[in-house]
C-alpha cells in the first residue's frame, strides 16, 4: 500500500503537471487504494492538524501519545487504536514525534491549493511568516523566494512581518490602556496559537489578561482579502499549530490554507523550482518590530521599543517575561495564577526558541535567530510608528489613526471566548 507521504509526493506532481483528477482517478482504481489518506489529501480541512495514517505499533500495545498530550487531543480504544479530536487538537507536533510507528502525519494542504492556482480567474497570494528568513538557504534572499512563488503561479508573496508591525501597534496601545499600577498586566496574544490553546484550555481563568488581537497571520488573511475580495490566503511557516489556527470559529475566515516550510520545500523541488537562482523582485516593507517576531522575546521587544516611540513620558514602563517551549510556558502560567506575574507584559511561545523552533522549520533555530536578528538590524524603520508602509496600509484599510485599531468592529480584533 502506498504510503501517506509517497501518495501525497505522487498527487504534487500530478497537479503541478495539469493532470490531478486523472492521477486521482487512477489511484482510486489501484488495488492497494487507501480512501482515508486520499480522503485527507483531498479535503484536508475535514481532519484534524494531525491524522493517524496507520495502526497503532507501540510496544505491548501502549499509546503513549494518548497520555502525553498536552491538550487532551488524542483518546485511545478497548481495541488499542487511537482517535485524535478535530476540536481539541491544536496540531503542536508532540504525537507525531514521539510516535514510534511513525503512523502520525501533519495534514497536508496544498492539493487544494493546487487547484486554486490552476483557476485564472482566483487570485492566490503567499503569505510567508517571519521566520523565513535563509530556511530555504542563505542564498535564498526575500526578492528571490518572491519570484519563486510567482513561478509557482502565486498572484504574490507577502510578509507577514508588515502586520506583526500592526499587531505591535495595537499591543502597546493595549498596554498603555489597561497597565496602570504594578498589580496589572498583560499576556501578549498576537503570535503563538499554541501559547493561546494553553490559556484557554489549561489556564481559562487568565483569559480576562489577553488583549482581543488576532495573530499577525490573521491580521494579514482578513487585510489582504479585504483589499482584493475573492483572494485565496496560503500562510507558510515553521508551524503546524497554525493548521489549527486558521480553522478557529471567530478567525476562520482569514486563511484558507496553511504549508509548512518543509512542505514548500518539496513543492519547489517537485516543480523543479530552485528559489536561490530566481531573479530579484524585492519589496521591503516591514520594520525591525515586525521581523524579530520570530524568535523568543522578539514580541516584548517589539512592543517596549514601540511603547517607547508612542508614550516617551509613560511612568510605569514595560515590564516583560518570556518562555519557550510548552513545559516552561506552562510553569510560567501557574507561576502567574500563584500571584507571582513577576513582570506586567508576559510572552509565550510554544516551541523553544520562538517560531524560528517550530517543528517544520528547516534550519536549526540558532542559526534562523541570528538570520532573524540580522534582518531586523537591515530594517530601514526601528518601529512601526517610524514605518510609512504601516500608516497607509492602515489608510487603505480603513484606519486613519493608529488608536482606531482598538475599536469594536476591527479587523484585528478576536473574541477569544467564542469556540
Amino acid at each position: 500500500m502506498a504510503t501517506f507521504l509517497s501518495l501525497y509526493n505522487r498527487l504534487v506532481r500530478a497537479g503541478l503537471k495539469g493532470r490531478l483528477e486523472e492521477e486521482i482517478s487512477d489511484y482510486s482504481n489501484e488495488l492497494d487504494f487507501d480512501p482515508h489518506q486520499l480522503d485527507c489529501l483531498l479535503n484536508p480541512d475535514k481532519h484534524p492538524p494531525v491524522v493517524k495514517i496507520g495502526p497503532c505499533r507501540c510496544e505491548g500495545g501502549d499509546a503513549p501519545c494518548d497520555v502525553t498530550c498536552a491538550f487532551d487531543a488524542i483518546t485511545k480504544g478497548e481495541d488499542g487504536e487511537i482517535e485524535i479530536s478535530y476540536e481539541n487538537c491544536v496540531g503542536c507536533g508532540d504525537c507525531i514525534e514521539k510516535c514510534a510507528a511513525h503512523n502520525l502525519a501533519e495534514i497536508k494542504e496544498f492539493i487544494p491549493v493546487i487547484k486554486a492556482l490552476k483557476n485564472p480567474e482566483t487570485p492566490v497570494y503567499a503569505m510567508i511568516a517571519p521566520a523565513y528568513i535563509s530556511q530555504f538557504s542563505e542564498k535564498t534572499t526575500p526578492g528571490r523566494l518572491r519570484s519563486a512563488f510567482k513561478a509557482l503561479g502565486f498572484g504574490g508573496m507577502i510578509e507577514v512581518a508588515l502586520f506583526a508591525d500592526i499587531l505591535t501597534l495595537k499591543e502597546a496601545l493595549e498596554f498603555d490602556e489597561s497597565i496602570h499600577s504594578d498589580a496589572d498586566y498583560m499576556l501578549t496574544s498576537c503570535c503563538c496559537p499554541m501559547w493561546i490553546a494553553m490559556i484557554k484550555k489549561v489556564y481559562h481563568e487568565l483569559v480576562p489578561h489577553l488583549p482581543p488581537s488576532v495573530s499577525p497571520m490573521v491580521a494579514c488573511g482578513r487585510a489582504t482579502k479585504r483589499l482584493n475580495p475573492g483572494a485565496v490566503t496560503v500562510f507558510i511557516g515553521p508551524c503546524i499549530a497554525k493548521k489549527a489556527e486558521a480553522r478557529a470559529a471567530d478567525i476562520a475566515d482569514a486563511v484558507d490554507y496553511v504549508l509548512t516550510f518543509e512542505e514548500m520545500r518539496d513543492i519547489f523541488a517537485a516543480a523543479g523550482i530552485d528559489p536561490e537562482s530566481m531573479e530579484e523582485d524585492l519589496r521591503d516593507h516591514s520594520s525591525k518590530a515586525g521581523r524579530i517576531y520570530a524568535r523568543t522575546g522578539g514580541v516584548s521587544q517589539a512592543v517596549q521599543s514601540t511603547l517607547n516611540r508612542l508614550r516617551p513620558d509613560r511612568e510605569i514602563p514595560i515590564k516583560s517575561r518570556q518562555a519557550d517551549g510548552v513545559p516552561a510556558c506552562k510553569a510560567m502560567l501557574k507561576d502567574i495564577l500563584e500571584g507571582n506575574a513577576k513582570a506586567n507584559f508576559i510572552e509565550g511561545m510554544g516551541c523553544v526558541g520562538g517560531c524560528v523552533g517550530g517543528p517544520k522549520a528547516l534550519i536549526d533555530k540558532d542559526r534562523a535567530t541570528a538570520f532573524v536578528d540580522e534582518y531586523g538590524e537591515t530594517a530601514v524603520y526601528p518601529t512601526p510608528v517610524d514605518n510609512p508602509y504601516v500608516i497607509e496600509l492602515l489608510k487603505r484599510l480603513g484606519y486613519e489613526t493608529i488608536e482606531s485599531l482598538l475599536k469594536e468592529d476591527s479587523l484585528f480584533i478576536r473574541d477569544f471566548n467564542k469556540e
